[in-house]
């Protein structure tokens, strides 16, 4: 890829490349796309009223608190004064300025224009460029600046809270034109270069191993912006070359790295590629791409379990969890999605683009308000929503952007060709060629859209209409009512070519099939789809705690009661490749019926509906499935592994998977000559130091710990003391074989009653801590 030249006009990111091919494309401005009545355009009115009912004090508060600002008023609670203090704020400005371009309200001009001037007080008042939320800010960022780049681990991902804040302003400037926010842009650029200047690579590349979002998409943006080359190069210098260097090696080395962490580097590799020409940098983005979405998603488009890649081989923790696929991995998905289809336009990418926004992002907001965090793919589970001035939650702050841009790649183009990736009503302004493109159409409940132009003058140009991979047998394309003559292309996009005129007419029929998904990992488990369509199947709703999340730590976790996978409805298909499939009963409503299909009668009249459509119920998208002969051996398995797991959840008050990012900062780590690792797809922490974590004893039962080791580590020697009380040694000699195995230690009875119990691990004189791979506390009573 060569790079020509960029342009900006205001309200649309115009890059501007060769690819060795005529159609590199652009999007349109949101302004110029508007929703017609639709799931959508109700999922985006939705989440307009739930912007503009939170309080821009209460956001800037974090940052006028670093400034030494009196805030107006107090900043909001949850992940807002739990260290990530300011990253809504960020998210803020870019869904304000998404839903101006959206609605044209003046309202959200009023409301940037009002988050911009306090940013700017607080820049000034800190007077070197910086302005951020993060709690004692000022402090860390000094000790970075001396070199102390291990200080950024003491705190709960700083540059990734930043990065929501420098993204935001490139939104605000680039969909806005707001001179403001690139005047605060550049000089928290500025800030930034300077505090970096003086660190090695080999410093950079160790602050880079904590999270932190897409700082190099952020400065090749700021690159983009400025024509400054030097951001270009910081850029570079936050590239994880840690991920980067096995994508450009074509290597799959994901399993057990923290999804979200990698998603937004690869956005940013794929963005230096674009500014630079770097076909290898964006080769390595596409294998991402690749094997992530081939390899490691589930029918709805999203992935990771508790936040991490799980095996590719190996299913089965995500199936178990009710902590599935994050919606702020899908998000960033479709960020990558966008930027390779724009460089090299094939309709695969606009397959899984269309699959993961009908199926996790539209289902992941709630009709009266609210996002999703984790969607779980456990059968009988549910999904948890958040509650407006309670809930801040990264994928609140993602929610809020994703319904405001549903209509940024329905149509792309470039000089002579327009190209139609997504049916959904809308219609389409294309000033410079004075054409408006209206699309009727009530897809998916119709296998039909209808094109309609409007033109003051015949304009010349080549419609391309993606030829999706979901339909069955033929796509019939009419002009006028005749069939039209369209020209087949490699790139999955029929082309017709002719000059248009007022008042044509384009008819295109998309017969759709009913299919069965097995997960990546082969395993008897599938989901059903019509068309791009997951579909799903509400169970009941009893026991859904929590379902409107309160403010707590740990609220967006769906906590109610685990239904055993044992009881999950099991169909019963003897060969997948000739298996039957749900019944159509209502085709006007996509309602299907699984009755000839599971084996257990009480769930024979469950019906499947599109997943996005099933909110405040638990429900089932994957399905095990056996043949006749291997029914009785599989539900005795089943069984039997659901029990284990149901006594040991009933047990535990509070659970640490150790050297997983978010459990780790759930509860409070602390340490010193410690390290992570991943054995066997298991995390683990060990050290020659200490480490410690604070458990909640809930209902104040606590009776003993339980940690889960390697039966052949050997020569490893950890003290163990609660609360500051010397409670117990483990010793391993290497004599519980190659299996992991679980160790208790009883606590005093004296900590029955105590409401937070600290849990330090100390490795005994010359020896060192064995890996530690999970740490629970247990009621008294139990194992």
């Amino acid at each position: 890829m060569k790079y020509i030249l960029s342009v900006i006009i205001i309200g649309l990111f115009v890059p501007v490349y060769s690819w060795g091919q005529s159609a590199i494309l652009e999007t349109f401005p949101l302004s110029a796309v508007q929703l017609s009545e639709s799931p959508f355009s109700k999922a985006q009115q939705d989440d307009d009223a739930y912007i503009l009912s939170l309080d821009e004090d209460r956001l800037l508060a974090p940052f006028m608190k670093d400034a030494g600002i009196t805030p107006l008023k107090e900043n909001y609670g949850n992940w807002e004064s739990d260290g990530l203090d300011g990253h809504t704020g960020g998210h803020y400005l870019s869904a304000c300025a998404q839903m101006y371009e959206v609605t044209g309200k003046a309202v959200y001009l009023e409301k940037l224009n009002y988050m911009l001037d306090w940013l700017q007080k607080c820049q000034k008042a800190n007077g070197n460029g910086y302005v951020g939320g993060i709690p004692n800010g000022k402090k860390l960022w000094a000790e970075i600046a001396k070199g102390n780049v291990g200080a950024i681990y003491s705190r709960w991902a700083p540059w990734y809270n930043i990065h929501k804040l420098y993204s935001g302003l490139v939104d605000v400037y680039l969909l806005t034109g707001n001179e403001k926010a690139k005047t605060i842009l550049v000089g928290l650029s500025q800030w930034c270069w300077t505090l970096t200047a003086g660190l090695t690579e080999a410093q950079m590349q160790q602050m880079l191993g904590n999270e932190h979002g897409g700082m190099n998409e952020v400065f090749a943006n700021v690159a983009y912006i400025t024509k400054d080359p030097k951001y270009l190069e910081l850029a570079k210098r936050f590239s994880h070359q840690q991920i980067l260097k096995p994508l450009l090696e074509k290597k799959d080395s994901l399993t057990g790295l923290h999804a979200n962490t990698q998603i937004p580097k690869v956005v940013g590799f794929m963005r230096i590629a674009q500014l630079t020409g770097n076909q290898q940098w964006q080769s390595a983005a596409d294998f991402f791409w690749q094997t992530v979405t081939h390899n490691r998603s589930v029918a709805f488009g999203g992935n990771s379990v508790r936040e991490h890649f799980n095996p590719v081989d190996d299913f089965m923790p995500m199936l178990e969890s009710r902590e599935g696929p994050e919606t702020c991995n899908s998000y960033n998905m479709l960020k990558l999605t966008k930027e390779l289809f724009l460089s090299k336009p094939l309709a695969s990418y606009m397959d899984y683009y269309e699959r993961t926004m009908y199926n996790h992002i539209l289902s992941s907001e709630h009709p009266g308000g609210g996002f999703v965090y984790f969607t779980p793919i456990r059968p009988n589970h549910y999904k948890v929503y958040s509650s407006p001035q309670q809930s801040f939650w990264c994928c609140v702050g993602t929610g809020m952007e994703n319904h405001a841009k549903y209509g940024e790649l329905i149509y792309a183009h470039n000089s002579s060709e327009l190209y139609v990736n997504l049916f959904v009503a809308s219609k389409l302004q294309w000033k410079e060629k004075d054409l408006e493109l209206k699309q009727e159409t009530t897809f998916p409940f119709s296998e039909t859209t209808q094109l309609k132009i409007s033109a003051r003058k015949p304009v010349k140009l080549t419609l391309k209409i993606r030829q999706p991979s979901w339909i069955s047998g033929a796509m019939e394309v009419t002009v006028n009512g005749q069939r039209a003559s369209v020209m087949p292309a490699n790139d999955g996009y029929l082309s017709i070519q002719r000059k248009w005129k007022q008042g044509d007419v384009i008819t295109v029929k998309l017969p759709m099939k009913t299919t069965a998904e097995i997960l990546p990992d082969s395993s008897h488990w599938l989901a059903f789809l019509h068309g791009p369509i997951v579909l799903a199947a509400a169970t009941d709703s009893t026991d859904l705690k929590g379902i409107k999340a309160d403010d707590s730590r740990w609220g967006h976790i769906a906590g109610g009661k685990l239904v055993s996978l044992a009881d999950a409805p099991l169909l019963i298909i003897d060969d997948t490749a000739k298996n039957s499939l749900p019944t159509e009963t209502d085709s006007g409503k996509l309602v299907f019926s699984v009755k000839g299909l599971v084996s257990q009668e009480k769930f024979k009249q469950l019906k499947l509906i599109p997943f996005y459509q099933v909110q405040d119920s638990r429900y089932i998208v994957y399905w095990p499935y056996v043949s006749k002969n291997e029914l009785p051996k599989f539900q005795a398995a089943l069984q039997q592994k659901e029990l284990e797991k149901q006594r040991l959840d009933a047990a535990t008050l509070d659970v640490v998977y150790m050297g997983e990012q978010q459990p780790e900062a759930d509860h409070n780590f602390k340490g010193e000559n410690t390290k992570t690792g991943f054995f066997r797809e298991r995390h683990f922490r060990n050290g020659n130091g200490w480490f410690s974590y604070d458990l909640k004893n809930i209902d104040k039962q606590a009776g003993k710990l339980a940690l889960v080791l390697y039966g052949a580590d050997k020569d490893r020697q950890v003290e163990i003391f609660a609360n500051g009380e010397y409670i117990g040694l483990i010793d391993l000699k290497g004599a519980d074989g190659n299996e992991f195995v679980t160790k208790f230690i009883n606590l005093p009875p004296k900590f029955l009653n105590e409401p937070r119990i600290t849990v330090l691990f100390k490795a005994k004189a010359d020896k060192s801590i064995p890996n530690i791979y999970e740490l629970r506390l247990l009621r008294e009573s139990t194992f």
